[in-house]
């Protein structure tokens, strides 16, 4: 299992909601550019979109929160442990390169 850093979780996180958001903003434009054109499988589907969009902003705000959280947790974490930080940061830092020269 890959450990990853609080950084590369934010940096991920922060893909995602843009990518996402990007998402959301191309379903509204095209929910508003076919309003007019649309029958009645369209308005279905227009009305299965919508759903989809506010599910999707929904996700994001979710994502977004709890990705602040985690860094929250693990900015006070650091702060109220520094040697221990270090220390570990250090060990996982020894270890990958012990494993990274016997290759």
């Amino acid at each position: 299992m890959e450990t990853r850093s609080a950084e590369e979780i934010e940096e991920s996180t922060e893909r995602l909601l843009s990518d996402l958001k990007a998402v959301v903003r191309d379903g509204e434009e095209l929910l508003r550019a076919g309003a007019q054109e649309l029958g009645e499988r369209g308005m279905i589907a227009r009305e299965r979109l919508a759903a989809a969009l506010e599910t999707a902003k929904d996700t994001a705000r979710k994502l977004q929160s709890q990705a602040r959280i985690s860094v929250q947790k693990t900015d006070q974490l650091i702060r109220e442990n520094p040697y221990q930080s270090v220390g570990i940061a250090f060990g996982i830092g020894m270890l990958f390169g012990i494993m990274v020269n016997r290759r």
